[in-house]
């Protein structure tokens, strides 16, 4: 469905002033599972009941599995997120539920490590996906939601020109529970992420 080769070595990365963003390749298990490993206490709160399974190698090929099949639909396109000084894995970005026709519209959802946060790495990711979003998909509209009290996830939102839409009750289920959401959106003719900031 994606016009470019996101799953080929040779593709061209997306570059912001802090990070680098790739598409997961099947040789990065040992990173993303030492770093997801190391930083589960502070990932956790916000997202999915992790499996019992959930870093070993054959959940990670299963992952990988996903990763290129909603790439091939054309409905998600994955990203590992590395510092561009140091080369290390920090997290990851996904832009999701990618519709086209009259929606023409994405959403994103991100982690990050927990010795990489506060850096603004996420922030950057945030920016390079929406462009990518914007220019190369041709999307209109790319929405995201968080938790309320995420409160770095609000601010790496508001720091990328997303705005508030509302709250949405009861929206995902994070952590074996059913949490209220903030649902935010950034339209492709908003004005740019810096003149957003206050």
């Amino acid at each position: 469905m994606f016009a470019l080769p996101f799953f080929r070595r040779d593709l061209p990365a997306l570059k912001g002033e802090k990070v680098l963003l790739r598409v997961p390749m099947a040789n990065d298990h040992r990173e993303w599972a030492a770093l997801r490993g190391e930083s589960r206490a502070f990932l956790e709160r916000w997202e999915p009941r992790w499996a019992p399974d959930e870093l070993d190698r054959s959940a990670w090929r299963h992952r990988i599995g996903r990763y290129r099949e909603d790439y091939a639909q054309g409905t998600a396109i994955a990203f590992f997120i590395f510092d561009r000084s140091s080369g290390k894995l920090t997290g990851g970005i996904t832009l999701g539920n990618i519709r086209h026709g009259v929606a023409q519209s994405g959403h994103i959802g991100y982690w990050i490590g927990e010795r990489y946060a506060g850096r603004g790495m996420m922030t950057d990711a945030v920016n390079l996906v929406v462009r990518f979003a914007f220019d190369t998909l041709k999307l209109h509209r790319i929405e995201a939601a968080c938790i309320p009290d995420n409160i770095r996830s609000i601010r790496v939102l508001e720091k990328a020109g997303f705005q508030r839409e509302g709250l949405a009750r009861s929206y995902l289920r994070i952590n074996g529970a059913w949490q209220d959401h903030y649902l935010y959106a950034r339209i492709a003719d908003d004005p740019p992420a810096s003149a957003t900031k206050g």
